[in-house]
């Protein structure tokens, strides 16, 4: 059985310091880190791998992807 690496959208909830940041992960809250997207502010969508928040995406893209890992996972 081979295994899959899943990135995940989630929104920023709080930008701790410039490094760091709080994300809402559909009720959940998870410390990440924001090196690769120093830019990022509060309220942004962020797609999000192994505790890294990769790249700032539109609202639009991340209801996307969420609704698509939803229809996946039922």
């Amino acid at each position: 059985m081979s295994k899959m690496c899943l990135a995940i959208p989630g929104r920023l909830i709080k930008n701790l310091d410039g490094n760091k940041g709080i994300v809402d992960l559909g009720g959940v809250s998870k410390e990440i880190s924001l090196a690769f997207i120093p830019n990022a502010i509060e309220g942004d969508w962020i797609i999000i791998h192994t505790g890294f928040g990769l790249e700032i995406m539109s609202e639009k893209d991340a209801f996307e992807m969420i609704n698509i890992l939803q229809e996946a996972y039922k």
